[in-house]
């Protein structure tokens, strides 16, 4: 059945309106946890048939301890719970443990001030127990800038039978009144504390277990960053130094009496190509810093292979043309769309073609091609380049790694290709992987997750 209640129905203000009510006072949902779960050991440990009201917040937390009851009650107490449907509205269900049923005939409280109410009421002839506790509005919080994750909540408390009674005549599924049920006994009181106490305590170190891995954690993941940072300046020092050994050599020998016109023009080459190699590194190192700062906040966007492949393909056809090499591509129309940073598969296809073209020679080919399988969308580049070794494949995408042989007579890169590849599958929820035998070629396999379609 559906219950009319008015839109203003609350058990905090009924609470608070009643007869000699308690004061308010915050509390935080720890404390508020703590205290059902110690009133929960009580009933168990007192076997004390009990009738309880009760709304709590979501999560398997809470609703555990309501299920521990159900599980330890005895016969006679029956649970009446309250909880909020889809619609945003209350609905009310019972259950009696002696015959262990639920009601097949839930009440819904059309309420907007319960929404925000969540209160566990006991009653029994032994101990008697409210506590309510109204959980501030979103524009409270956003007023008083209040903790959003963990706002205080501001609650009242009771063990008087004469003013938890005014608050359960207003409810729905209301039992018929108990003469018998008397204020809660203060022995039982003072066990309630105790056992509170230790509710609290419990929870305290639970949570400051979870804090301590969670620094813990932090800190080795800011060791390993820091590491990966000192492994990455040790790399980038020892690949500028080789340049600059090279030019040191040349010019001791530069200025030699005995030097010839030939020997001299070969040095001044060799200063040449050192001082471009080292440009090229320092640009590869500020490229990559760059990047991976723009990517700690990167944009995503819904993109296309068969937007991206041709423009690129086109791009490069004239090299390919003036080495001799085929190139060709296959990307179906239809391929569905894919979520990526924004840019960024256009820089992996510009990486992976270039390497396929630098490492393929004349009269070779380089095919690219796009295709889907299931939930996911794969580019393939393949080549019939000069392929690599299979001890170096777990090698090629590490930061400065260079495969390049001596037969390969344009000038070197920064190694940097590849591992800015990963590094935006990385960031993208991609991944890569290649196939590669000596002298018969390459292929890459990028594969992306497919993005539903909107209509």
């Amino acid at each position: 059945m559906n219950v009319s209640l008015t839109q203003d129905f609350s058990i905090y203000k009924l609470a608070a309106g009643a007869e000699n009510a308690p004061n308010t006072f915050a509390v935080t949902p720890s404390a508020l946890l703590a205290t059902l779960r110690a009133q929960i050991d009580l009933l168990i440990e007192q076997q004390i048939p009990a009738t309880l009201w009760v709304k709590l917040p979501k999560g398997n937390i809470w609703h555990s301890e309501l299920q521990r009851y159900e599980k330890r009650a005895l016969p006679g107490a029956t649970i009446y719970t309250y909880h909020l449907t889809g619609n945003k509205e209350i609905k009310a269900t019972s259950k009696d443990t002696l015959s262990q049923s639920s009601s097949h005939s839930p009440i819904y409280l059309n309420s907007n001030q319960l929404q925000r109410e969540y209160f566990w009421i006991v009653e029994s002839p032994k101990f008697c127990s409210l506590v309510v506790a109204l959980r501030p509005s979103r524009s409270r919080i956003k007023r008083t800038g209040a903790n959003k994750s963990k706002p205080l909540l501001v609650a009242i408390t009771s063990y008087e039978h004469g003013i938890i009674q005014q608050v359960t005549a207003s409810l729905p599924l209301k039992a018929e009144a108990d003469n018998s049920i008397n204020n809660t006994e203060p022995a039982l009181l003072s066990n309630l504390i105790v056992k509170q106490m230790r509710r609290q305590e419990e929870i305290s170190v639970t949570r400051s277990k979870k804090r301590l891995e969670t620094l813990k954690q932090r800190n080795q993941n800011l060791y390993t960053t820091l590491q990966q940072k000192d492994d990455y300046l040790i790399q980038v020092c020892q690949e500028l130094r080789t340049p600059v050994t090279h030019m040191k050599t040349a010019l001791s020998l530069f200025n030699s009496p005995s030097l010839k016109t030939l020997q001299r023009q070969r040095y001044q080459q060799m200063l040449n190509n050192q001082c471009d190699r080292q440009t090229v590194l320092i640009s590869g190192v500020l490229e990559l810093v760059e990047l991976e700062r723009s990517l700690q906040s990167a944009n995503f966007e819904t993109v296309r292979l068969s937007d991206i492949i041709p423009g690129v393909v086109s791009t490069y056809q004239p090299l390919a043309n003036e080495k001799g090499i085929m190139l060709a591509y296959t990307v179906p129309t239809e391929l569905p769309p894919v979520s990526f940073i924004v840019g960024g598969l256009r820089q992996i296809m510009i990486n992976l073609l270039a390497n396929s073209i630098t490492f393929t020679p004349e009269g070779g080919q380089v095919w690219v091609k796009a295709r889907t399988s299931g939930e996911y969308v794969y580019l393939e580049i393949r080549d019939t380049g000069i392929g690599i070794a299979e001890s170096e494949l777990p090698k090629i995408f590490n930061r400065f790694y260079s495969h390049r042989p001596p037969s390969i007579e344009e000038p070197g890169g920064a190694g940097l290709g590849l591992s800015v590849v990963q590094y935006y599958l990385e960031k993208s929820g991609g991944n890569i992987s290649v196939k590669s035998k000596l002298t018969e070629g390459t292929t890459f396999t990028v594969q992306l997750t497919a993005t539903p379609e909107k209509h």
